[in-house]
Order: C-alpha cells, then sequence, then structure tokens
C-alpha cells in the first residue's frame, strides 16, 4: 500500500471515530448540566393564624389544599406573636385570609402591622383574602396601606354571601390564568374596593370587576357591579394581590391561589 494511500485510510477511519467521541462528550456535559442545575427552591407561605389553631383551622385548611398538590411550595401557619417577632424573615410570602380585616390588625398590634409593611417594603410578597383585603387596603385607622384602595359603601359591608361573576381583565386573565372573561366566584361580605388616593403608594392594577352584585341585608343595589374584585399592586419592593371573593372556596379556582402566590413572589 501506498504510504499516502495509509494516510488517508487512517484518516478515514480515525475522522469520524473523533467525531463520534465529540458528540458522545457533549451529550455527556449537558446531561450533567442538566443533573447539575440547582432546582428553583419552593416559595415559603405563610398564612396567619389568628385563632392559634394552627393547619386545623378552616381558613388554613382552604389555603392549604389549594397549595399542597404542588412541590413548588412549603406552607405553615404564622400568629401575631411570631409576625411580630422574626418569622417574616424566614418567608417568601405572607396569606392573610377571610376574617375580620380590623380583628386581625387588633390582634396583629401597631408593632405586627408594621412588620408586614416593613416585610413588603423589602420585597416580601402578600396575599389578601376577603378579610385580608380590608386589611391590606388603605381606608381604615387599623388598614395597612400596602394596596392603594379605598373600600365602597363600608356602612353595608355585611352585604351577605352566595356566588356572584367577576369580569376579568386582559392582565388578570394573564396572572391567574383565567380562560374565561366571566367566572363564578363565591362572595362572603368582601370590600368593594376603588382607586385610593395614597401619593406614596402607586395605583393598583385591576385583574377582575364585580359583574353581578350581592345586595341584602339591607345593602342597596347597584353599588357593587364595576367595583374592583381582585387587585395587585406594589409596596416599596414587594407585591400584593387582594381577592374580595373567596377563590380558595370556590371549586375550579384553587389554580388562582396557587397563581396569586407565584406572582406575588416575583416568579410570574
Amino acid at each position: 500500500m501506498r504510504r499516502g494511500s495509509k494516510v488517508e485510510w487512517l484518516a478515514a477511519g480515525i475522522v469520524p471515530l473523533l467525531a463520534a467521541i465529540g458528540i458522545v462528550a457533549a451529550l455527556g456535559a449537558g446531561a450533567a448540566r442538566e443533573e447539575g442545575a440547582a432546582k428553583p427552591p419552593p416559595i415559603r407561605i405563610a398564612c396567619f393564624d389568628i385563632a392559634g389553631t394552627g393547619d386545623s383551622g378552616i381558613s388554613a385548611r382552604n389555603m392549604k389544599k389549594c397549595l399542597d398538590p404542588s412541590p413548588d411550595f412549603t406552607f405553615k401557619t404564622v400568629t401575631a406573636e411570631e409576625i411580630r417577632g422574626n418569622a417574616l424573615s424566614k418567608i417568601d410570602v405572607l396569606i392573610c385570609p377571610g376574617g375580620s380585616g380590623s380583628k386581625q390588625a387588633s390582634t396583629l398590634d401597631v408593632e405586627g402591622c408594621k412588620a408586614i409593611r416593613q416585610f413588603v417594603q423589602n420585597g416580601g410578597g402578600y396575599v389578601g383574602f376577603c378579610a385580608g383585603s380590608y386589611l391590606a387596603s388603605a381606608n381604615y385607622t387599623w388598614s395597612l396601606g400596602i394596596l392603594n384602595a379605598k373600600v365602597v359603601d363600608r356602612e353595608h359591608w355585611a352585604r351577605g354571601t352566595g356566588d356572584v361573576t367577576l369580569k376579568m381583565t386582559a392582565e388578570g386573565k394573564r396572572i391567574l390564568g383565567a380562560t374565561d372573561e366571566i367566572v363564578t366566584c363565591y362572595y362572603g361580605q368582601g370590600p368593594l374596593l376603588a382607586p385610593g388616593s395614597s401619593t406614596d403608594v402607586p395605583a393598583y392594577q385591576v385583574l377582575a370587576t364585580y359583574n353581578s352584585e350581592m345586595a341584602k341585608k339591607g345593602a342597596p343595589t347597584g353599588v357593587m357591579i364595576g367595583t374592583t374584585a381582585i387587585a395587585a399592586g406594589n409596596y416599596g419592593k414587594g407585591r400584593v394581590l387582594c381577592f374580595s371573593p373567596h377563590p380558595e372556596k370556590t371549586k375550579g379556582l384553587e389554580d388562582y391561589v396557587r397563581r396569586a402566590v407565584r406572582w406575588a413572589a416575583g416568579k410570574n
């Protein structure tokens, strides 16, 4: 065999072999990078437990059933005393559930309310449901003022309970994953929100308005429709999302809770 032919023969065998080795090495490196890539840590959630009943409380149970199926979250309850301590430094999102906004505020006391404001100001997330939305508003002397919202028709806050319809905005669909414009949700005397007048807190985004109304117990008709049912805003470096109604109590809307938490944590 001529010398040139031998060289050509060797090259013809070695080049494909080297190429194959390169492909295998690249695939191996890619797999190693994928395996070595750090999985995002779960979002640490605490639900304010005004009664100190822990996970057995109805509010905690409702929230937990919405969040538990996902490995993206860790969930615990937190008392007012713990909030006044350093509990908020160990979480990403605080949920303030239904109940009584004024009682939540009085149980938290001045120091607890201050701790929540500081938490959100520094980048924490806040998700309020019904009473938790009253608490977040800028309407009462006891309000946190972390959502630039006032409450419409305060006199008739106890306007009844039952299913109502919401009209989702484009931003509400995006954040909460709603596919329909009109959504049915359980209502339990939550605040009828409207833009507030604070010059220190940015205006909120409307995610949904009330498309039907609850007007029992002497509450006037023609007031509720068009008011804000779901709002999202910023406070300092943090995010605030408030539900006037109760998606956590409405079959089929559990994902709204998960998406609200992700948004509040800055993951959406």
